[in-house]
C-alpha cells in the first residue's frame, strides 16, 4: 500500500467510510491514482476522478454526508492548485454584467430538455417544502408548497406588483399570478430561460424581461428572488440590496430565498465552481447582515435546509427515469457528472454543511407584517 492509499485509507475510517468495502458509501476505487489525486486536489480532485470512472459508490449522498460530518476537509489543509483557482475571486469583481452571462452559458442554457426531464410541472430548480409522509413521487406537490409558501410570506394580493429577480423558467411569477391575481415582472440573463418563460406565462399579466437586475427600473409592491442570490458574488452583495430597495415601493416585503454557508468565505466549493456553477458564492448570514444594514429591517428567517436534501434525491431520481430521452445529447460523461452534483449536494445539505434560508425583509417604517405560516 502507497503512502497516499494509506493516508486516505485512514481519513476515510475516520468517518466510517471504508476503501472497496461492502457499505454502500464506501468507494470502490478503480485507478490507484485516485489516492494521490484527492490528496492533492481534495474535493476537486474526488469530483473529477468521480467523472474519470476511476472510482464508483453507491450512495455518493452518504459518502459526502460522512466525510463533511467528520469534517474531514478540516483534517487536510487546501493544495496550492486550489488558492490559485480561488485568487480571481479574490481579487477581481467575477460577477460584473458581463461576468454573471458565463453561468447563464454553462449551465441554465444548457438545454431546457435536460431540465424538464427532473424537474416538477412549475419548473421549480429550488428547494421544494416537504410535509411528513411526502415521498419522492410528491414532489409536485411540494414545490406547490413551496411556492405557497413564498406567496403568503409576501402577502400577495390582487393588485399588488411583484418583482421575480432571477426568474428561471417563469414558475413562480406564473404561479403568483394565477393563484394571488398579481402583475409580475420576471427579469433573467439566461437566453433559452427567458425564451420558455415568456411561452409558460402567455396569456398572464406577465412580463418577461432579458435583463440583469442592476438594470430593472420602476417600483413594487413585492420583490422576490428564488436561487438567484449565489450568484451575485460577495462584491455585489450590497449593490444587489440597494437595487431592491431602489425598486420595492415604502411598505413593500422582498423575500429572499437563498442557499447560504455555514462560514463566511470569498470562493464557492471548487469543483462545483468549476463544473456546475462557475463564479457562484454561497452568502453567509454575516455577508447577508452586512448587505442589509441600513436597507432593510429582517422579519424572518427561516431555514429549510433538510429540505433540500430531499430535493436534491427527488430530482436525481428523476433524472434516472429521464436519462434515455436525453442520453444521446449529452453523453455518458455528463451523466457522471450530474449524478456527483445532484448526490454530492444532498449529501452535504444532510450534514448540515449547507443551508437553504428563506428571508423576509422590509423596508424601514414597515408595519410588521404576519410572514411565517
Amino acid at each position: 500500500m502507497g503512502t497516499a492509499q494509506r493516508i486516505l485509507t485512514d481519513l476515510f475510517s475516520r468517518a466510517g467510510v471504508a476503501v472497496n468495502g461492502p457499505a454502500p458509501w464506501d468507494v470502490q476505487v478503480h485507478d490507484r491514482r485516485f489516492f494521490g489525486r484527492v490528496l492533492r486536489h481534495k474535493n476537486l480532485g474526488l469530483g473529477e476522478s468521480y467523472e474519470d470512472g476511476w472510482w464508483d459508490c453507491a450512495r455518493i449522498d452518504e459518502l459526502i454526508r460522512r466525510l463533511l460530518s467528520a469534517r474531514l476537509d478540516q483534517a487536510v489543509r487546501g493544495s496550492p492548485g486550489l488558492a490559485l483557482a480561488a485568487l480571481p475571486g479574490r481579487l477581481a469583481n467575477l460577477q460584473t454584467r458581463r461576468g454573471a452571462q458565463v453561468v447563464a452559458r454553462r449551465h441554465y442554457d444548457l438545454g431546457n430538455d435536460l431540465f424538464q426531464g427532473f424537474l416538477d410541472e412549475n419548473l421549480q430548480y429550488s428547494c421544494a417544502y416537504f410535509r411528513n409522509g411526502d415521498t419522492p413521487d410528491s414532489l409536485d406537490q411540494a414545490q406547490r408548497r413551496k411556492l405557497d409558501l413564498i406567496c403568503d410570506k409576501l402577502g400577495l394580493e390582487p393588485g399588488h406588483t411583484l418583482l421575480d429577480i432571477g426568474c428561471g423558467w417563469g414558475g413562480l411569477a406564473r404561479f403568483a399570478a394565477r393563484t394571488r391575481g398579481c402583475t409580475v415582472t420576471a427579469v433573467n440573463i439566461s437566453k433559452e430561460q427567458t425564451r420558455f418563460a415568456r411561452d409558460f406565462c402567455a396569456g398572464l399579466p406577465v412580463t418577461v424581461l432579458r435583463q440583469d437586475y442592476r438594470e430593472v427600473e420602476g417600483q413594487f409592491d413585492r420583490v422576490v428572488s428564488v436561487g438567484m442570490f449565489e450568484h451575485v458574488g460577495g462584491r455585489n452583495h450590497r449593490a444587489f440590496m440597494a437595487a431592491v430597495r431602489r425598486l420595492l415601493r415604502d411598505g413593500g416585503l422582498f423575500l429572499l430565498h437563498t442557499i447560504g454557508s455555514n462560514e463566511t468565505t470569498d470562493a464557492c466549493d471548487p469543483w462545483i465552481s468549476r463544473y456546475v456553477f462557475p463564479r457562484g458564492l454561497l452568502p453567509s448570514i454575516a455577508q447577508i447582515g452586512r448587505a442589509a444594514e441600513g436597507l432593510f429591517v429582517m422579519e424572518d428567517w427561516h431555514n429549510l435546509g433538510p429540505h433540500y436534501d430531499r430535493t436534491l434525491m427527488a430530482w436525481h431520481a428523476r433524472f434516472q427515469k429521464g436519462w434515455d430521452r436525453v442520453k444521446d445529447r449529452y453523453g455518458p460523461r455528463f451523466k457522471r457528472r450530474w449524478d456527483y452534483y445532484l448526490l454530492s449536494c444532498a449529501g452535504a445539505f444532510r450534514a448540515r454543511d449547507i443551508q437553504l434560508w428563506q428571508i423576509v425583509f422590509t423596508p424601514y417604517g414597515t408595519a410588521q407584517p404576519c410572514c411565517r405560516f
